[in-house]
């Protein structure tokens, strides 16, 4: 005869014993409840979590038992039941990435959950269950108004899940619209956010839609297209009053071992310590004589904003945006102040600068006085291809190979002070030459 199997009961196995602290936080990573958080934070919580299991039909915790921290499933299934004094009992089904205990008000559960199936969890202790709450999307230690001005400005209020909203802050960056920078860098954040932080972007691919109203918040809305072993792709969607604005594509990869060269070299240039910076540069054209008076004057009375981004120009002229010049430029830039170490984050802000100077380089060669010209994003793509700092002196380098009728196209490659190509970019944009406004009609009586 076969003996009488005995009920399997619950186990408590550390997470170092049991798996990985990569596998733990990958898993980790994929919590809705948990992507909120900065990934410093998921580091810390794969270092105290505890793995459970129970076999098919044990209790994992009783209704009125005393919550001991937050459980969330690592694979087979549970059910959750009501009150017992409810005539119908509500019926749940839990899954891999659901969780529960977390939110607990009266320090009891408030309903049995019971294993159907072979089932494994990753339990967060009470005493550690602090680490849910954070005031920075990218710091675990810091709150938002002490982290750097483009950290700020990348920073989003998860709504719901696959929700965000972003705001225009009074010391962003502002042309009379949205900044097309901060539309990228929100939108790759909110994107980031739904993504196993393992996994990083290494592509994107924007559209520019409709303005958005700097007086009114955007509402970042996340679609996850897919999610595989080592890639993932998101689509998302910035709506105001009802409108999407703006698109981003982006694919994430997790990082894995493979080819490497670069045909790509950087120029030579000067390095940026030797530069001035914009403020710099601004003081010494308000008072260069070679300089038109009227464009003095007009530099000299137009409100100055500071720029969260720190730029130095490689080839300082005296060019102006009334003179002609090659449709060329480089550039180093970074963000001022110290960024936390999440290489999504470092990515974010890039996406962000990139955009400050790029597309405007092709009306360079259409430039002469009296010349009103703008310049509207249409589609900017990237293509990351190595980790970078964006708190660290990056060079880039921009071309516009074409311009025709009322589209300018440019290209961008951005280095790091090692010569190492990171970035690869494309931006095609809508020139425009500003009319003069029409005179008022007035009665002729």
């Amino acid at each position: 005869f076969l003996p009488k199997k005995k009920k399997k009961k619950s186990s408590d196995i550390s997470s170092e014993s049991a798996m990985n602290t990569e596998s733990v936080v990958e898993f980790l990573g994929n919590v809705p409840l948990l992507q909120k958080l900065p990934s410093s934070s998921l580091k810390k919580i794969a270092q105290v979590v505890v793995l459970k299991r129970y076999g098919k039909g044990d209790y994992v915790v009783r209704e009125d038992q005393t919550w001991d921290g937050c459980y969330f499933i690592f694979a087979g299934e549970a059910q959750v039941s009501g009150p017992a004094e409810e005539e119908n009992r509500s019926e749940f089904l839990l899954k891999q990435y659901d969780y529960f205990g977390h939110g607990i008000s009266g320090h009891v559960h408030s309903a049995d959950i019971v294993a159907m199936s072979e089932l494994t969890c990753l339990v967060l202790p009470r005493d550690s269950c602090h680490l849910l709450e954070t005031n920075s999307i990218w710091q675990s230690d810091k709150a938002v108004d002490q982290c750097s001005l483009v950290e700020r400005i990348l920073h989003l209020d998860p709504l719901e899940l696959n929700i965000f909203r972003g705001v225009t802050l009074p010391d962003a960056p502002i042309f009379g619209k949205v900044f097309g920078g901060q539309f990228m860098g929100q939108a790759l954040a909110a994107a980031s956010k739904t993504v196993d932080f393992l996994k990083i972007v290494h592509s994107l691919h924007s559209y520019f839609l409709l303005v958005g109203d700097i007086d009114i918040p955007i509402i970042y809305q996340v679609h996850r297209i897919r999610d595989g072993n080592n890639f993932a792709t998101r689509r998302v969607d910035a709506i105001q009053k009802g409108n999407i604005i703006f698109i981003l594509l982006a694919s994430f990869q997790k990082e894995q071992q493979g080819f490497d060269h670069q045909e790509s070299t950087m120029p030579s240039v000067p390095d940026p310590d030797t530069l001035l910076s914009l403020e710099e540069l601004r003081d010494r054209r308000i008072t260069d004589p070679q300089l038109p008076r009227s464009y003095r004057n007009k530099v000299a009375t137009a409100k100055f904003i500071p720029w969260p981004i720190e730029i130095r120009f490689c080839d300082p002229s005296n060019s102006t945006n009334q003179t002609k010049s090659p449709p060329r430029l480089r550039y180093w830039f970074r963000a001022k102040g110290k960024l936390s170490d999440d290489q999504a984050l470092h990515r974010c802000v890039v996406a962000f600068a990139s955009d400050l100077i790029f597309a405007s380089i092709s009306l360079n060669p259409h430039r002469r006085k009296g010349l009103r010209s703008a310049a509207l994003s249409l589609d900017h793509s990237m293509w990351f291809h190595r980790p970078l700092r964006a708190d660290d002196w990056l060079l880039f380098v921009i071309v516009s190979p074409t311009a025709y009728v009322t589209r300018g196209f440019v290209t961008g490659q951005m280095f790091n002070r090692q010569g190492e190509l990171v970035v690869s970019l494309t931006q095609e944009a809508l020139l425009r030459e500003a009319r003069p406004p029409k005179p008022s009609v007035t009665s002729k009586l």
